[in-house]
């Protein structure tokens, strides 16, 4: 069947997108199927060209004003405004997307990216937004609280040769120095959960298409920061030894599909390096394989801290070079059909 866009259900209320409400899951199962009765919106098994939708961490912690991590962009709307553009984008090309993955960052309480993993000499915990660099290690400035590593099984010298090494690491492979942040995606807690308005847009499009959301669980190893649903930012100890592994199953299964689309939170932090980790193993297998990726820029923003941090810039510079590598930079509001290497 040939793809046009269908108009956005009446539940859709684009005003609540920055609110945490109760998604009514049985009415929204029936209005999907009507729905899909209505607009002939076949199962997605039918599909001829199979498109993938990757969410990355489109979670309350990150996407809702007053949240721990809220992603506002230079903007101050950032994430909001993102999440009204997804979801229209979802609903009008219901039809076309044969499934949806949403990753999940989650985190415990003492994780080495958590205030209270790491002490100075005086025993005090470093402040939120603090960058932990390779020489604040070496010079003893912070060391692993031993109260962490005893909870952990961990013993104290090991984890402190670990953090030497993990700063080091981080420092060789040119990425962000490891950063104190505030906690945030806590497992349990409901800034783990999806936005709600999304969580519904997710939902009715399983339900109108019988497809299965495709959830990936990342961030929860307590010796490395997670950015990237395709691996961590560290996966070796100072001995070789690992200790987590690329998520190859995921990152084989989204590369089946003919087509993926990638919005999400943040355009300069896990957003980015999901894309950067895919281009990286695509280029040791296929580099041709840069022509299936299609980058929402209207859904995303970078992390912004007024007068503490801003990574727009780092976040632009990001996706010029995904570009280059022959990705495409895309709207929310661009008609998928006529789009390059996407033909219904």
């Amino acid at each position: 069947m040939a793809h046009s866009e269908l108009p956005i259900p009446s539940h859709f209320e684009p005003e609540k997108v920055d609110q945490v409400w109760k998604v009514d899951y049985q009415n929204r199962a029936e209005d999907a199927r009507d729905w899909a009765n209505q607009h002939n919106i076949e199962p997605a098994s039918a599909d001829a060209v199979k498109i993938f939708l990757l969410l990355v961490d489109v979670q309350n912690t990150f996407c809702i004003p007053g949240f721990e991590l809220y992603v506002g962009g230079r903007s101050g709307t950032g994430a909001v405004d993102d999440n009204r553009r997804l979801c229209a984008f979802i609903y009008r090309n219901l039809n076309a997307i044969t499934r949806i993955g949403a990753t999940m960052d989650t985190h415990l309480a003492m994780q080495i990216f958590h205030s209270i993993f790491l002490v100075n000499e005086k025993g005090e915990h470093p402040a939120p937004y603090t960058l932990i660099t390779a020489e604040d290690v070496a010079q003893g400035i912070w060391k692993v609280n031993p109260e962490v590593s005893h909870n952990l099984g961990i013993e104290t010298l090991y984890s402190q040769e670990f953090l030497r090494h993990y700063t080091e690491q981080l420092d060789r492979e040119s990425k962000y120095d490891l950063t104190i942040w505030p906690y945030h995606a806590m497992l349990g807690g409901i800034g783990h959960a999806l936005v709600s308005a999304v969580e519904e847009a997710i939902f009715y499009h399983s339900m109108a298409r019988y497809s299965s959301p495709d959830f990936q669980v990342k961030g929860d190893n307590p010796l490395t920061e997670n950015y990237s649903v395709i691996k961590p930012e560290v996966m070796e100890d100072a001995g070789g030894r690992k200790i987590a592994q690329i998520n190859s199953v995921f990152m084989e299964r989204l590369l089946s599909y003919d087509a993926i689309f990638i919005a999400g939170q943040a355009k300069s932090h896990c957003l980015a390096w999901t894309i950067e980790d895919l281009l990286h193993e695509i280029t040791a297998t296929d580099r041709c394989l840069t022509e299936k990726i299609y980058l929402l820029q209207d859904c995303t923003s970078p992390v912004v801290i007024p007068d503490v941090i801003d990574y727009s810039d780092q976040a632009d510079e990001a996706f010029r070079r995904f570009a280059d590598a022959g990705m495409h930079i895309v709207c929310s509001t661009d008609r998928l059909k006529g789009m390059p290497g996407i033909s219904f």
